[in-house]
Formats: structure tokens, C-alpha cells, sequence
């Protein structure tokens, strides 16, 4: 049986009680008072909307980590994801940087924010083109340890070819196999392709709730993310 563990993305906080494992961006929790129920669990950083809504984030590092700290307390946390810089094109422009910019100020939230806590932080691997992958893999040096458990970043718009996210994990499997991968925002094409999801040792994805909104259906609504969530480990069960 596969070992791979699939984190629900969600909305809203309070619906996490119902999974084993969930995803839950910091941007969900900013201006929450209350602590929440949660099983297993991952923090997003919220990269995406910070990046290419304002072009950087607007929280330091320092400021990331008091949230990290506030909210590991919920449940299990497993990991906080770094604050990371995307590299697609479209985002390139909106910071006007290189790619080479975007791995550079990965690492450096990265240090910054996992020297201050003991929280694991989840180091994220950025790039386009699955020779960039390698490159920042080499960057980040000896920080990776053995079986690190890493995020491959900029893959969820490619969804459409699940063949160039499959180019991008098989490029870092050849330099580091040891490296246990997690898969940003997988939509079911790529999540139910057995090539993908033998090199994933977990993934996160709230397709489900862009499904049920093209179907006229509650995108809020927990069981479509239930039902979301079985067809995908039925899959990774076989």
C-alpha cells in the first residue's frame, strides 16, 4: 500500500475537524481569535496570493513565524511551509526579477524563518524549467538533509500537462531520491496519474471546490471536499 498522504485544502477553518489531514493557508487565520479544531496538518504560507496579488509579502519573516507559533497549538501541525517566490512567467513580471532572484529569496525566507522557531519548516523548490529545480536544489546545499521532506513549487498551473510535472520530479528524484516531495495545489489529472503520485510522498489540492463551483455546487461545502478527498486515496490505495 502507498504511503502517500493527501492534505485537504481548505476555506474555512472550522471544517478541518472533519479531516484526517488538511491544508490551511495562514491567510485563513490572520484575523482569527479563536483556536480550532484540526487532526494532522499543514500551515500554507499563503505564497500565492502574496506574490501575485502584491508582487512580495507584506508580513515579515518575523511576523510569519508569530503566526507559526500561535497556531501550532491546533491539533498536530506537521510543517509550516516556507515563503517562497514562485517562478512562473506571469509572476516574474509581476516582481519584475529573474527566476534565479525568486530561488535566491526563497532560501533566505527559508533560513530566516526556520532559525527563529522549532516548528518544522518545509523547504520549497522553485524554478520553471526542471534544470532550474536543480539548480536551487544545489543552492540550498546541505540544508536539505537526508529524507527532507521538501515542497516542488510553480506546478499548479501546469496541471493541464501532467507530462511537465512529471519532468520537474523525476529532474529532482535523479539528484536527490532520497527527498520526500510534496506536490502544491494538484488537480485531479495530475493527482490520479500513477507516475506523478509514485515520486509524491504527499500533496494538497482544493480542486474540489472549483469543481463544485463550475457545477453549480456549494464550493464551501465540506462533503464535496469529502467525497474529493476519497476519490483520491482510493486511488493511491490500488
Amino acid at each position: 500500500m502507498s504511503s502517500f498522504r493527501f492534505f485537504v485544502g481548505l476555506h474555512q477553518t472550522c471544517d478541518a475537524q472533519h479531516f484526517v489531514h488538511s491544508f490551511v493557508s495562514v491567510n485563513r487565520l490572520r484575523n482569527r481569535k479563536a483556536d480550532f479544531w484540526v487532526n494532522d496538518w499543514i500551515m500554507d504560507s499563503g505564497a500565492f496570493t502574496e506574490i501575485s496579488k502584491h508582487g512580495r509579502y507584506r508580513e515579515s519573516t518575523d511576523e510569519y513565524v508569530k503566526q507559526i507559533e500561535r497556531w501550532r497549538r491546533c491539533g498536530h501541525m506537521l510543517a509550516a511551509v516556507s515563503q517562497d517566490y514562485m517562478c512562473e512567467n506571469w509572476i516574474l513580471e509581476k516582481t519584475g526579477l529573474t527566476v534565479a532572484d525568486h530561488q535566491r529569496l526563497t532560501i533566505e525566507r527559508y533560513d530566516a524563518i526556520q532559525s527563529k522557531t522549532t516548528m518544522y519548516i518545509m523547504p520549497v523548490l522553485q524554478g520553471f524549467d526542471p534544470q532550474d529545480y536543480v539548480t536551487h536544489l544545489k543552492a540550498y546545499g546541505d540544508r536539505l538533509k537526508q529524507g527532507m521532506w521538501v515542497g516542488v513549487g510553480s506546478v499548479c498551473k501546469r496541471n493541464g500537462d501532467p507530462q511537465a510535472i512529471l519532468k520537474v520530479l523525476r529532474a529532482i528524484k535523479e539528484v536527490r531520491p532520497d527527498l520526500r516531495l510534496h506536490g502544491f495545489g494538484l488537480k485531479v489529472t495530475s493527482l490520479l496519474d500513477p507516475r506523478i503520485h509514485e515520486l509524491l510522498h504527499t500533496a494538497d489540492s482544493m480542486a474540489w471546490s472549483f469543481a463544485a463551483r463550475s457545477r453549480n455546487r456549494n464550493p464551501n461545502d465540506y462533503q464535496e471536499a469529502k467525497d474529493f478527498e476519497k476519490r483520491i486515496l482510493d486511488m493511491h490505495r490500488r
